[in-house]
């Protein structure tokens, strides 16, 4: 498929302020391989917290707050006569979820600290079961009361709270399955886990009400409707990721048009983020190195074995470079290990349109290295499209407006010369050893230019005097560099002298001279 790039530059800064957005809304949440649940998303300037609804004790204090020893023993019918919940492999401490009758003085929500003096608070459910399995026929267990109830017990004030009961057909550990059955324990034998079966007090008051989660600092964090490294977007939903890997899980929206409301809501704030960001971390960069703008993106590996794999990488358009990261740039040094650059006035930056496109991701864009090598990455949303194409018209305007101009060797009928690219004078060929200038031309003189898309350039310029079209075919070693820096020249000539011309879709053919050298048959006219 025939690649054509082309962009328009503009010294401008001012994509990067949007008015910062809060938001708050009911949602669904699939985390793992959990049913979805409901949860709250409450979006502030720099942060996503994801709260779930929980029972917590608003005044007073719980009779049994500290810690406690009890002893039981082992009953004829119903073993221990208790059932547990939880595990640390679900990141949530084993409780007392069940009692029966006989076992006085124990209450729901306790959570055991030690059984028989074995520590089992961070054991898996799975060796907690264990434990009580082996121990013997009496157990002694060092317990506490949890001031707070789990979020995962669905505790519902005075409405009777009975637990579902254990799945007799699985012994794999879930946060919502009781162990009952592997204790022995006899489910005709027990009290429903109703609010009566708390302990009480004086003053003592629970509230249901919502409580963090799980909390996504926003800065450098990303989002994707898609599913990780594929083209297949999710219907209505959407996770983000911090940037020390911690995932939101699977956000479920309720339309499509909430889904996208969130996306575009979470966007300008990361994007706000970014902005503050870069302002702070420029003061310490000199002017010729400073951020114009970075940011999360996903490209699309060119692998044969595996078709349609997308992977994060975060870009940054800093100084006269474009930087590829695996991961965003926090110190000094990290800037020098970025996995590839590329100067920025001799790339090239294509926003695809939907008939370009290679796969079911719709906003996406191309950068053709200096060497040809074409980059395709992938980004969330339309806005993340348009700042990133202002973002690149910008750090290549500035870059072209700071070098003034770029010489390249190159060869004329076997004799070594030099063209330099100048932003004020055009076009200048000179000899490489004498430096006796050969030819020189205006921007406004190049009518146009072909190439073989290997090495050769035929530039057409027009004659100021006779007004006739003289042709001038040079060879280089660098084709696609000196292309793409004379786009670069010209449309930030362009730029810079009307720009007004930026907003003129109409007017964008004049932007196209050297816009593609994929082919070799591309003319270029200005």
């Amino acid at each position: 498929m025939e690649t054509k790039y082309s962009s328009f530059y503009f010294p401008s800064l001012s994509f990067l302020f949007f008015p910062l957005k809060t938001k708050t809304g009911i949602c669904l949440l699939q985390d793992g391989n959990q049913e979805p649940f409901k949860v709250r998303l409450h979006l502030a300037k720099d942060i996503l917290m994801i709260q779930e609804q929980d029972v917590i004790c608003v005044s007073g204090e719980p009779f049994y707050s500290g810690e406690r020893t009890v002893t039981i023993r082992r009953q004829t019918v119903g073993g221990f006569g208790l059932s547990i919940k939880g595990g640390a492999e679900h990141n949530i401490p084993v409780v007392i979820s069940k009692i029966s009758k006989e076992q006085r003085g124990m209450y729901n929500f306790f959570f055991p600290l030690q059984i028989n003096g074995i520590n089992v608070r961070k054991c898996r459910h799975e060796e907690v079961v264990q434990v009580l399995r082996n121990a013997g026929e009496e157990v002694t267990l060092t317990v506490s009361f949890l001031k707070r109830a789990p979020a995962f017990l669905k505790l519902l004030l005075n409405e009777d709270c009975a637990c579902a009961p254990s799945d007799q057909s699985s012994g794999t550990s879930s946060p919502l399955c009781d162990s009952g059955l592997h204790l022995n324990y006899h489910p005709t034998n027990t009290d429903t886990l109703s609010c009566s079966s708390w302990p009480t007090s004086p003053g003592l008051r629970w509230e249901k009400r919502w409580c963090d989660l799980r909390l996504i600092p926003l800065l450098h964090s990303r989002f994707s409707q898609y599913l990780p490294g594929s083209d297949l977007c999710r219907q209505n939903a959407f996770q983000v990721i911090a940037v020390d890997g911690v995932c939101s899980g699977i956000i479920q929206c309720l339309s499509a048009e909430d889904c996208i409301d969130w996306l575009q809501a979470i966007a300008t704030n990361i994007s706000n983020l970014t902005k503050h960001n870069i302002k702070k971390i420029n003061r310490n960069f000199p002017v010729n190195q400073q951020i114009v703008y970075m940011g999360w993106t996903e490209e699309r590996e060119q692998d044969s074995l595996q078709d349609r794999k997308y992977t994060p990488k975060f870009l940054a358009l800093r100084g006269s470079s474009l930087y590829k990261f695996l991961a965003p740039p926090v110190t000094t040094w990290d800037w020098t290990r970025a996995e590839k650059t590329f100067s920025v006035y001799e790339i090239m930056f294509k926003i695809f349109k939907d008939s370009d496109l290679l796969d079911r991701r719709k906003h996406c864009f191309g950068v053709q290295s200096e060497t040809g090598e074409d980059l395709y990455f992938s980004v969330e949303l339309e806005c993340d499209l348009a700042q990133w194409e202002k973002a690149f018209q910008t750090a290549t305007f500035l870059e072209v407006e700071r070098i003034q101009c770029k010489t390249y060797a190159c060869v004329l009928e076997s004799h070594l010369m030099g063209l330099t690219i100048d932003f004020s004078m055009g076009f200048v060929c000179f000899d490489a050893a004498t430096k006796a200038v050969l030819w020189r031309y205006k921007f406004s003189q190049l009518k146009g230019s072909s190439d073989d898309g290997k090495s050769k350039i035929k530039f057409l310029f027009q004659n100021p005097d006779t007004k006739q079209i003289e042709a001038k075919e040079l060879e280089f070693s660098n084709l696609f560099a000196v292309l793409h820096c004379i786009h670069s020249f010209f449309a930030a000539k362009v730029a810079c002298l009307d720009p007004l011309y930026l907003s003129n879709q109409a007017s964008a053919s004049a932007s196209t001279s050297a816009s593609s050298a994929a082919t070799g048959k591309v003319k270029y006219t200005t």
